[in-house]
């Protein structure tokens, strides 16, 4: 049982790292075009 008191809080905080994480990237635009790199790779320029 104690080591749930352990792994608990570990768990919460990679969560919290995780949601971190991804809300900086989503602020950063990371997320905003998805399409056109993909686009451009079969683009013949």
């Amino acid at each position: 049982m104690s080591v749930i008191f352990l792994v608990l809080p570990l768990a919460l905080a990679i969560v919290a790292l995780a949601v971190a994480a991804f809300v900086w990237a989503a602020r950063r635009g990371q997320y905003d075009d998805l399409e056109t790199p993909a686009i451009r790779a079969v683009q013949d320029d």
